[in-house]
């Protein structure tokens, strides 16, 4: 079968450990496990991490990557994968696919039965593709995580990213007033476009905000930290610029801030994500939808920063 595969580690130039080519058929590890025929998968950084060699060793090549996938399973129904497997051997308790398990970035994927999502019929397989990793982890940290109440506000950090990207798109869709920064000029006006008010890395927002969505790490963090008002909660996934942001512990304990990380989210929270879409029409934001042929191409836009939104694969061509 067709797939796009980490067939070697280069820390330096991720793209030239990329191949796409043929691979064995999925292998279903116990009963439950079922093979899923993927009609769209979507990139996320997770993917260029792999290539690099975070979270995957050369003894695990070739590896097929992919968390994202939606399409049909053996049943014949429409639905969205769950990414995180659960595993005991990883000290978090789950892995994600293309982690441990082959992922989805192939023309079948094998994943337990338990984390098939029935797919909504307004959504096409593209846009549910999305979902799985970006949108579920936005929808964690602004509702789990951020507690996000009637009357908040919200600042997210980086925005253009996926994750970024989606907790824009939502905070606005929940009725929040959101703040959304980036360095793209071109990419504050796609902001504006969804709802938010835009401005530049580091600028003094209008009002102290309750929820802070960041991704970015020690570029942002301390105007995450000076943004934040008293009581609110600062939640991370990422940190694309650097691990190790300087932290005043002062402002943390005065204004009694909460700083939590969060990744991923659960089966059940995919499924109450969907029915927030469902019902409020939101659809998630899509970059571009290449070929499956043209697979590289799309690993190039990711990594070329100028993504505004996710990075879809349609594997029907």
């Amino acid at each position: 079968m067709r797939a796009a595969y980490a067939s070697a580690i280069k820390p330096d130039d991720p793209l030239a450990a990329l191949t796409v080519g043929e691979r064995p058929e999925p292998v279903l590890p116990t009963d439950d496990w079922v093979s899923v025929e993927v009609r769209a998968s979507a990139l996320n950084h997770h993917d260029l991490w792999s290539l690099r060699g975070v979270g995957l060793r050369a003894e695990q090549l070739p590896m097929i990557l992919g968390c994202d996938a939606a399409g049909i399973d053996p049943d014949g129904n429409e639905v969205v994968v769950h990414a995180v497997i659960d595993d005991p051997t990883d000290q978090r308790g789950y892995s994600l696919l293309s982690e441990r398990h082959q992922g989805a970035l192939a023309d079948r994927v094998a994943v337990p039965r338990g984390n098939l999502v029935v797919k909504p019929a307004g959504f096409s397989f593209a846009e549910a593709a999305c979902l799985p990793t970006a949108w579920l982890t936005a929808w964690r940290m602004l509702t789990t995580r951020g507690r996000v109440a009637d009357g908040e506000s919200v600042l997210v950090q980086g925005a253009g990213g996926g994750v970024a990207t989606a907790a824009v798109a939502l905070g606005v869709a929940m009725g929040k007033r959101v703040y959304a920064t980036s360095r793209s000029a071109a990419k504050r006006e796609r902001v504006s476009e969804l709802g938010a008010t835009a401005v530049a890395p580091g600028v003094r927002l209008p009002e102290r905000v309750d929820v802070v969505i960041e991704t970015v790490g020690e570029a942002t963090f301390d105007h995450s930290m000076k943004s934040a008002a008293p009581g609110a909660r600062i939640v991370v996934a990422g940190c694309t610029s650097g691990p190790t942001p300087p932290v005043d512990l002062r402002r943390v304990f005065w204004l009694q801030l909460e700083i939590l990380g969060s990744t991923m989210g659960s089966a059940n929270e995919l499924q109450s994500l969907l029915a927030f879409l469902t019902s409020s029409g939101l659809r998630p934001v899509i970059d571009s939808a290449h070929g499956f042929t043209e697979a590289e191409q799309a690993f190039a836009r990711l990594a070329s920063g100028e993504a505004f939104g996710k990075v879809v694969i349609d594997h029907t061509r």
